[in-house]
């Protein structure tokens, strides 16, 4: 059930352990407890990230398990290894008439703005990670009901309503830009470029950089992630239920949502100083 990035950073996970194991004499498979203590401690020393840590380990874990699982090693040497602590960062989110201009900007040729607009509308409407809204199909999408049916981790479905700003622009997208593209091409993804390719995440990410340029915003405080954030962050501002919040971001613990309300806690915080006579 995982997605194909995570898969892609497990195999690099694993083939990064193996070469540190070839100067040890070693391999994967009769790897020891002590060897991984050491390979851990030495990324530590190399200035390595308590979150790139905590993935590694994951990744470890996750091979090692299903190795023992299948009788192929007699027991998991990542046993007593421990999850390195990791800090409760606030989630960064844009402002609600920042978003606004990262939409409504211009500045490339009518095709391009029309595709990019319906992919930036649909992610902040929907609250989509950007490897769900690349590798959307299109049987995912019922313009009827407004409603995208979403894959996501683990290979979890959910139902999000995509709201009528972001409908209205999907629809135009398809009529006027995704049909000529396409001719008599078959291709399953929604949103592809214009030799009718799918789109990556890479070109999305390059493709909303250039847009936060345009709208006068700092570039680096903007990526496809921050659009998820701030959706999150503007639906509990108005109002929304956490449990509901959870659904829609396609959590599967309320622990991993209720970070959100850290956000929400500094707006009030911030009013309070402002417009409080003690504040």
């Amino acid at each position: 059930g995982l997605s194909v990035s995570s898969m892609a950073s497990y195999r690099r996970d694993l083939k990064a352990l193996a070469g540190y194991l070839e100067t040890q004499r070693s391999q994967l498979d009769d790897v020891r407890q002590d060897q991984l203590f050491d390979y851990l401690a030495m990324r530590v020393q190399q200035g390595y990230a308590a979150k790139s840590n905590a993935r590694l380990l994951s990744s470890l874990r996750a091979y090692y398990g299903l190795k023992q699982r299948n009788g192929e090693i007699s027991e998991d040497p990542t046993r007593l290894l421990e999850m390195p602590k990791l800090p409760r960062s606030v989630p960064k989110a844009l402002s609600e008439s920042q978003i606004e201009a990262i939409l409504r900007c211009d500045g490339m040729e009518e095709a391009e703005q029309i595709r990019l607009r319906s992919m930036l509308e649909l992610m902040y409407a929907c609250g989509l990670r950007v490897s769900e809204l690349v590798e959307l199909p299109t049987s995912a999408v019922n313009l009827r009901q407004g409603l995208l049916r979403v894959m996501g981790k683990g290979a979890k479905e959910r139902l999000v309503p995509m709201g009528e700003e972001a409908q209205h622009w999907l629809e135009r997208y398809i009529a006027t830009v995704r049909t000529p593209c396409l001719g008599k091409k078959q291709e399953t993804a929604l949103f592809i470029t214009k030799k009718g390719a799918p789109w990556t995440r890479q070109g999305l990410w390059t493709a909303l950089k250039q847009r936060a340029v345009l709208a006068g915003l700092d570039s680096d405080k903007v990526s496809p992630h921050v659009l998820r954030h701030s959706f999150a962050t503007h639906l509990l501002n108005h109002g929304a239920d956490l449990r509901a919040l959870q659904m829609l971001l396609g959590h599967s613990s309320m622990s991993t949502t209720q970070i959100y309300t850290l956000i929400a806690k500094e707006g009030l915080k911030r009013m309070h100083k402002q417009h409080h006579p003690r504040g």
